[in-house]
């Protein structure tokens, strides 16, 4: 078969597409078949299910466990623990609603064979903080992938999905989606009854701070391409809170995690002369969001604030200090363990420089910002919450389900729900998976219709690229550069750069404005314009050109929600600079945006907030 000839069509119908084979997917994967024994359930992953997602390459904690069994939290705290950290905007329904059923979701993964560490003392799970395990995890993923393989009916692995499909029949509802095969090229139209997208967030649609080489080295996964926004904003689902990006401390270059040093080793932080610097900026701060600084624990943003006030201030650099506690043994084992087993960049990055914590403080930076919605932030998709605790307002179907009839979303894909990490992804996805289940149940005869027209444009759009490389190739000039087509990478970097320079990236130090983020419109619109000019020389490249379109939309939501929230929620992950003040009495709301294909244009509205835990 040619490169650009001669592919097939393939077509898989199922009841429960599963879009995405990461925590949330394996968790849609594995309940969708517990409720539904006699359905025809597919995941489709754009990698390999057994390693793939963000938890790819190991963990070494789990993030989100109540610990119910032992008295040691409650749902209701989980839910105060967030809404403080995001300044009180979380979607409280949804959140409760995966603390309540988080601890059985880790159970399982015990019970599958994930060694859990354990206190020797009181035989409970080994604390790391108020709400993380510690875990032996170079093996979670495989683990947690065995379970959804052998629920699934078939997984699709190596399918890049660019595209859902609606039905033909019935305004507003979902019926497939369409993809292709990145190693043989293939087409592949999916069928479904109802579809849960469980696909990655977005990184690199800001510059990030490592260039040439290590420009893959980023803290979130550099494969997550944003798949989880812009599937359902294509068509037209609402997506709430995309202005909440997360900017993460971590150590210098390496992106190594903090947490467990801050938490487990109880270490802590100070500015380059030795000082502790977080009390001389309580005063501003608390000009900026009132009383949010006084909360325990600070919100993580703020202290963000604290570390770009400082290094402003010309004070830098702010280090980790590692050298108290290295010297006890256990310590410093635990310690290089931390990043050995998951981010082993760290580690060598810090022997090409001659850093050994135990000697030398290693210096801490903050991370270019990343939009998802399974961490410790709020991005994502509208979505409709559980029947017995969402207020009215947030329902209007099956629980998940977005604004689009018969599309269910878990773990970076559905907002509002912060901190739920890895454990909580997995258990929303449980959630999608049982609502999805009693949605097709309920069906009936009111089969979703695929038009036969909308997949093949599609076809002849997805591909458009490898032909406009073997049209445009014969014009090549000094090695590389066409004048008839972009590359992926130039297109991935232009996005770059329109986004830290006008949205609030590293280079401005997350600063932007109602001008800046207007002209960053302007420039997203031609990058948009320029995608149809785009060249694949492979099927590598061919995804990394829809990656793209992905990320740009995405960036397009990011940068329509900056605009549309005149207020700064956030200072630490972006600061409005000509709205720099919280402002509750206005905003203390979500966004919400609705893309329309057919016109380019957005629609912004604001949701109202509901405390339901006191």
């Amino acid at each position: 078969m040619g490169l650009f000839g001669g592919r097939r069509t393939v077509f898989v119908d199922a009841d429960i597409l599963v879009i995405g084979g990461g925590m949330a997917g394996c968790g849609a994967t594995y309940e969708s078949r517990y409720w539904g024994r006699d359905l025809k359930i597919v995941c489709v992953e754009k990698a390999n299910i057994e390693r793939s997602g963000a938890v790819a390459q190991g963990l070494y904690a789990i993030n989100c466990y109540m610990g119910m069994q032992w008295g040691e939290n409650q749902p209701e705290d989980h839910v105060r623990y967030a809404r403080n950290d995001l300044m009180g905007l979380v979607r409280e329904d949804l959140g409760y609603d995966i603390a309540r059923h988080v601890d059985s979701t880790v159970h399982k993964f015990e019970e599958w064979g994930l060694p859990i560490m354990r206190d020797p003392k009181t035989g409970r799970y080994q604390r790391e903080g108020k709400w993380q395990i510690m875990i032996h995890g170079e093996s979670y993923k495989p683990i947690v992938a065995e379970a959804a393989r052998k629920a699934a009916t078939e997984v699709c692995n190596r399918i890049m999905v660019t595209h859902l499909l609606m039905d033909a029949k019935k305004a507003n509802r979902v019926a497939g989606a369409v993809g292709f095969n990145v190693r043989t090229g293939d087409f592949h139209v999916f069928r479904a009854k109802a579809v849960i997208v469980c696909a990655g967030g977005a990184s690199h649609i800001f510059k990030p701070r490592s260039v040439g080489e290590g420009m893959g080295r980023t803290w979130y996964a550099p494969w997550s391409s944003a798949s989880a926004y812009a599937l359902p904003i294509q068509v037209g689902a609402k997506m709430t809170q995309m202005e909440n990006r997360i900017v993460l401390t971590r150590f210098k270059d390496g992106y190594g995690p903090v947490g467990a040093y801050f938490l487990h080793l109880k270490t802590y932080t100070e500015n380059g002369y030795g000082e502790e610097y977080e009390k001389r900026w309580y005063e501003d701060t608390k000009a900026l969001v009132g009383d949010y600084i006084d909360r325990h624990p600070v919100p993580t943003c703020l202290r963000n604030h604290a570390i770009l006030k400082e290094v402003a201030a010309g004070r830098g650099p702010i280090r980790m200090v590692t050298r108290e506690a290295f010297q006890d043994p256990h310590k410093e084992t635990v310690g290089w363990e931390n990043f050995l087993g998951m981010t082993i960049g760290q580690a060598v990055v810090w022997a090409s420089q001659n850093i050994d914590p135990k000697h030398i403080n290693p210096e801490l930076t903050t991370s270019e910002p990343y939009v998802m919605g399974s961490h410790a932030t709020c991005s994502g998709a509208w979505a409709s919450g559980p029947e017995d605790y969402a207020p009215e307002e947030y329902q209007w179907g099956y629980n998940r389900m977005m604004t689009v009839e018969g599309l269910f979303g878990a773990g970076d894909t559905i907002g509002g729900t912060a901190h739920k990490f890895s454990s909580g992804s997995f258990t929303e996805g449980r959630i999608a998976g049982k609502a999805a289940v009693k949605y097709v149940k309920d069906m009936k005869n009111g089969q979703p219709q695929v038009s036969e027209q909308e997949y093949r444009d599609l076809e002849k759009l997805i591909y458009q690229p490898l032909e406009n490389y073997r049209i445009g190739r014969n014009e090549i000039v000094a090695g590389t550069v066409s004048p008839s087509y972009l590359l992926p990478i130039h297109g991935l970097q232009r996005l770059e750069k329109i986004m830290d320079e006008y949205v609030g990236g590293i280079s401005t130090n997350y600063m932007t404005n109602g001008v800046l983020l207007e002209r960053g419109l302007e420039l997203l619109a031609m990058l948009k314009e320029d995608m149809s000019n785009m060249g694949a020389e492979d099927l590598h490249s061919l995804q990394r050109t829809w990656e793209l379109h992905h990320r740009l939309l995405a960036s397009e939501s990011v940068t329509q929600h900056t605009l549309f929230r005149e207020e700064t929620r956030w200072p630490g992950y972006y600061y409005r600079g000509d709205h720099m003040k919280l402002d509750d009495e206005n905003w203390h709301c979500f966004t919400l945006s609705r893309y329309d294909r057919n016109t380019g244009k957005w629609e912004m509205e604001k949701a109202p907030v509901y405390h339901i835990v006191d």
